[in-house]
């Protein structure tokens, strides 16, 4: 099988409202790719973004998994601005749990582990 990773930029989703982002997050993580997003949710889009995932749980999608690395704002109106609006810093990595093994984060990279997506295999007639 093979691996597809497609990334977002940031201005492909902005001018998205929460549900109409996370309905095109999950549309292409359902398709078993890999998203890298430029940027990331705010904290209720991923909470949202979550609890639609739970909802479409079925035998052939197993759910999402997430990951952010971003900078810290240290200015708290920045914080509050990233916080309502969301931001353009850092990177979002969004795919598929049956094929997203493990995600590690540090504060500068992600390490993200695989494993080959796991499909159904057709009954042979005899």
């Amino acid at each position: 099988m093979q691996l597809t990773i497609q990334f977002i930029p940031y201005n492909q989703i902005a001018y998205l409202d929460s549900d109409e982002k996370i309905r095109k997050l999950l549309r292409e993580v359902k398709l078993n790719k890999i998203i890298l997003m430029q940027g990331r949710l705010n904290p209720t889009e991923e909470t949202n973004l979550i609890q639609q995932t739970m909802e479409i749980i079925d035998e052939n999608f197993k759910g999402v998994e997430i990951c952010t690395v971003y900078p810290e704002a240290k200015d708290p109106l920045n914080k509050l601005r990233t916080f309502l609006l969301g931001s353009r810093d850092g990177v979002t990595v969004i795919g598929p749990a049956t094929i997203i093994k493990e995600i590690k984060r540090n504060p500068n990279k992600i390490e993200l582990l695989t494993s080959e997506a796991k499909t159904k295999k057709s009954k042979k007639r005899k």
